[in-house]
């Protein structure tokens, strides 16, 4: 059974720091691509960093140079340290796994599992 369970959201002020993780298990780290996600109140969900086994990452705009996606596959863990925070950054964030074979047929392929969320609040 595969789990996928977020922790280190919170409430921080502008331009501060949060560092969340995503333990995994039941899955393989070398063949599925790990993303974190994340869904704020009436906006569509949006994929924020993803990173393969081999190490290589990606970013959406709003995020780049910000935000830094790592993981451990030694603890199965991945990690999204976020540094100066905007207010717009506040949303529920999600950890998910696809697994990497899906991105032969497609670049956005639909991640197959999904942690529960872990809310991020970013005061002005």
């Amino acid at each position: 059974q595969v789990q996928l369970v977020e922790s280190g959201g919170g409430l921080v002020q502008a331009g501060g720091s949060l560092r969340l993780s995503c333990e995994a298990s039941g899955i393989n780290f070398q063949i599925y691509t790990m993303g974190w996600y994340r869904q704020a109140p009436g906006k569509q969900r949006e994929l924020v960093a993803s990173i393969t086994s081999g190490g290589s990452t990606n970013y959406a705009d709003s995020v780049k140079g910000r935000f830094t996606i790592s993981s451990d596959n030694a603890k199965n863990t991945v990690y999204l340290q976020m540094n100066s925070l905007k207010p717009e950054d506040t949303a529920v964030y999600y950890c998910a796994a696809v697994l990497v074979l899906k991105f032969v047929e497609t670049d956005s392929p639909e991640y197959d599992y999904w942690g529960q969320g872990t809310q991020v609040t970013v005061s002005s």
